[in-house]
């Protein structure tokens, strides 16, 4: 059985580190790379508050301005926190030149710069669903700073 994203998937695997690296040509705009934007709960949320997510810089500012309801909700706040980390690497890979999905072998996914240097995006959205820090905005910029 053929299934494009996971062709693409087993070639790019690094078989000495065991983790995959997805870029923009070969699954940005599908496959593992279109699971990791999905954020459904997120997108939920900021539908409800008429936020629009469009995978900007300015969507991430407009999230950090939301009255934050989910903090008494303990397991809503550990899934929104996910989604948030995911939508910022999603920002992220399709905004900064050279970033990509990285999946490590735990399964944790990190976005990873052009310099090498490795973000673990899904904690910086579970700190800023629990806190409110770092704005997801600050964040975004820290890491295309670089």
């Amino acid at each position: 059985m053929e299934i494009s994203f996971l062709d693409r998937w087993r070639r790019r695997r690094d078989p000495a580190r065991g983790a995959a690296a997805f870029d923009e040509d070969g699954d940005g705009s599908g496959g593992y790379a279109g699971l990791l934007a999905e954020c459904e709960l997120l997108r939920s949320l900021a539908e409800r508050e008429g936020v629009r997510l469009d995978d900007t810089t300015a969507s991430l500012e407009a999230l950090d301005q939301l009255v934050p309801r989910w903090r008494d909700d303990e397991e809503t706040l550990q899934w929104l926190g996910n989604d948030a980390g995911l939508y910022l690497g999603t920002v992220v890979v399709r905004t900064v030149p050279g970033a990509v999905w990285r999946i490590l072998p735990g399964g944790r996914p990190v976005v990873r710069l052009a310099s090498g240097r490795e973000i673990d995006v899904v904690s910086d959205g579970q700190a800023w669903a629990a806190s409110g820090v770092p704005e997801l905005s600050q964040a975004y910029a820290g890491i295309a700073e670089v």
